[in-house]
């Protein structure tokens, strides 16, 4: 396992056959990351593919070249020639290849003669890539592909639709910048992308202030569906498929909605749980200060993620996995509480 970006660097030197891979329901990060890279790969020379698991949500479709995307999900055989066929193939956001989807994910674990870089900001990384750029502390993939480009001496390649997909990925990937894991390096990258004559404020609106008239009554069911259980400073929300269909959900209408949970005054912790047709139910987790959601996803759904935010999943009905949540929390936050007094 190498993590040598002069090594790199010089496999980079020659032209080549690049595939980008994004995890499965891809978010800003993920789509603005893997969108600058694409540009930047191409800018030196190189034919690249950039591949998502599955479909781009709606809110999303406005980032440049979003049309270049190939998805998996509509076109897995074409998709496996290309990956076949690729000299280096790059992770982005994610750092397991299940992460990429079950169908997906297995395939990649047949290509392991060839060169995988994984990219990605997430804790524990799973042992797959020849290259693996790692860290945690990282705000986003986003930060660390503009960092990335900057090394391989290409700053100046960086144009204003790249620079506008990767404040995207920052922007999201930090709540707009108000996480913890917003640093001043973080603002320094924002500035400098900015300098490339961004519309910030229209990102902001495209991200933040574009919802159908479906997706604002979605919200309104979602909050008045929340729950707040006081003594463990905890609020969740759990929506049905029933629900979903109801508002006529489209892929990405609640992405943000867990994070209401958390704007009531007194409460640390937030969960989001959704209902599938095809994946069972998923779920989101939030937290403030110093309570580990992502702990919570690993030891009881299937997760992980973040300390203030992860993601989890269960194959139990929505009513099954609500009730291990509500069996499991009293005691994880007795636990957390008791150390953290400690």
């Amino acid at each position: 396992m190498s993590n040598s970006l002069s090594s790199l660097k010089k496999l980079l030197n020659n032209p080549k056959k690049i595939s980008i891979v994004i995890h499965r329901n891809p978010d800003g990060d993920a789509l603005g990351s893997g969108l600058a890279l694409y540009e930047f790969l191409k800018k030196k020379g190189h034919e690249v593919s950039l591949i998502s698991p599955n479909e781009i949500p709606n809110y999303l479709k406005w980032l440049p070249g979003i049309d270049q995307v190939l998805v998996f999900d509509d076109a897995k055989d074409q998709i496996k020639d290309i990956l076949k066929h690729s000299d280096i193939i790059f992770t982005l956001d994610f750092n397991d290849l299940s992460r990429a989807g079950k169908d997906l994910g297995a395939y990649l674990e047949t290509l392991q003669d060839i060169p995988f870089v994984m990219i990605d900001h997430h804790l524990e990384p799973a042992d797959y890539a020849t290259y693996k750029f790692s860290d945690p502390s990282k705000s986003s993939t986003s930060e660390m592909i503009y960092d990335f480009m900057v090394s391989l001496d290409g700053k100046d390649l960086i144009d204003k639709d790249m620079a506008t997909n990767l404040y995207t990925g920052i922007m999201t990937d930090t709540g707009s910048f108000k996480f913890p894991n917003t640093t001043p390096h973080t603002m320094c990258i924002a500035a400098d992308l900015m300098k490339k004559g961004i519309n910030h404020n229209q990102i902001q609106i495209n991200i933040y202030d574009s919802f159908s008239l479906d997706k604002l009554h979605l919200l309104g069911e979602a909050l008045n569906k929340l729950v707040f259980l006081p003594q463990y400073k905890t609020a969740y929300i759990a929506l049905s498929k029933d629900d979903l269909k109801k508002y006529h959900y489209q892929k990405g209408d609640t992405e943000g909605f867990v994070n209401y949970g958390l704007a009531l005054k007194d409460a640390d912790f937030a969960i989001m749980f959704i209902e599938n047709d095809d994946e069972g139910v998923r779920i989101s987790f939030r937290s403030k200060g110093k309570f580990p959601a992502n702990e919570f996803a690993k030891q009881f759904f299937n997760g992980g993620g973040h300390l203030n935010a992860a993601g989890g999943r269960t194959t139990t009905s929505l009513d099954e996995t609500v009730q291990l949540f509500l069996e499991k929390l009293p005691e994880f936050y007795k636990k957390w509480q008791q150390s953290n007094e400690s």
